[in-house]
């Protein structure tokens, strides 16, 4: 059966907090095998993320994992998260990097860790933490190639990262080429797909081409007109969705990672069709 688990982010205000955890109950009864809460760039929402994860411990049956990044961070800040994280009974981190408060060029904090390699090593260090991280099938922004990605993937493998989980794409030909380069490359841990199945198509298109994801001119072309049409665009993005975790699945995808975007019905509707988690009972 195929896995699922969905991703959230920390609210921005007590309005955000209600959306959000509607967002969580909507979901939770498929049952996902973890959610996901995220750091802000900068770690500007860690004490909102840790709110929320311990809340998700304590009021739900749900399994959180926590992202934990080392940008603008002392490491003994960055070993604190990681003691406040085992104290609270969060086990599973994704361990990333980070993108710096003003979203430029990564600049390593003067007494902090160099990047999601050492952060990865300094939570192995630590033991009982399943840790997950990043991968890239289209290329991080500011890497010099997949090659080069791929090679960093597996120094965090060695370092004790357990499983990946790629960053979102819109081109599924992309998820399929990027999958028999990791089975080239010797890459053995799970890798789960990303998707982001969203009506927001404007703003879904601006963080694509913030994080160098392909948009692919059918999918615009599908949008275009429609700015003033919430309707249709539902529509079309359950329609896209679908079709693109069908294929992931017919293709031998053990794991879809959703990027909810705290809009759980739309994610809800895709894995009730496909039924995935919980739907498929």
């Amino acid at each position: 059966m195929t896995g699922i688990s969905f991703e959230f982010f920390p609210p921005k205000s007590e309005a955000a907090g209600e959306k959000l955890w509607q967002s969580i109950g909507r979901l939770a009864p498929l049952a996902p095998d973890f959610v996901s809460v995220t750091y802000g760039a900068g770690g500007t929402t860690r004490d909102r993320t840790h709110a929320c994860v311990k809340r998700i411990i304590d009021e739900t049956d749900l399994k959180p994992a926590a992202h934990l990044t080392c940008v603008a961070a002392a490491k003994s800040e960055v070993d604190s998260v990681i003691d406040d994280y085992a104290s609270a009974g969060v086990r599973h981190v994704v361990a990333l990097r980070g993108d710096m408060p003003d979203m430029g060029a990564f600049q390593p904090h003067a007494d902090g860790y160099t990047g999601s390699l050492e952060l990865v090593a300094a939570l192995a260090a630590r033991g009982n933490f399943d840790i997950t991280v990043s991968a890239y099938p289209e290329k991080h922004p500011e890497s010099v190639s997949i090659d080069a990605d791929i090679d960093l993937l597996k120094a965090k493998i060695d370092a004790g990262a357990t499983r990946a989980i790629t960053q979102f794409v819109f081109d599924t030909e992309a998820h399929l080429r990027f999958r028999d380069r990791l089975a080239a490359a010797g890459v053995t841990i799970p890798v789960i797909a990303g998707i982001m199945p969203t009506t927001n198509f404007t703003g879904a298109k601006r963080m694509a081409e913030a994080c160098g994801a392909n948009v692919p001119a059918w999918l615009a072309d599908a949008y275009e007109g429609l700015e003033d049409d919430a309707d249709t665009r539902k529509h079309i993005a359950a329609s896209v969705a679908v079709d693109q975790c069908r294929k992931l699945i017919d293709e031998g995808f053990g794991h879809l990672h959703f990027y909810t975007l705290n809009q759980a019905d739309l994610t809800f509707a895709v894995c009730r069709i496909l039924k995935l988690g919980a739907a498929a009972s």
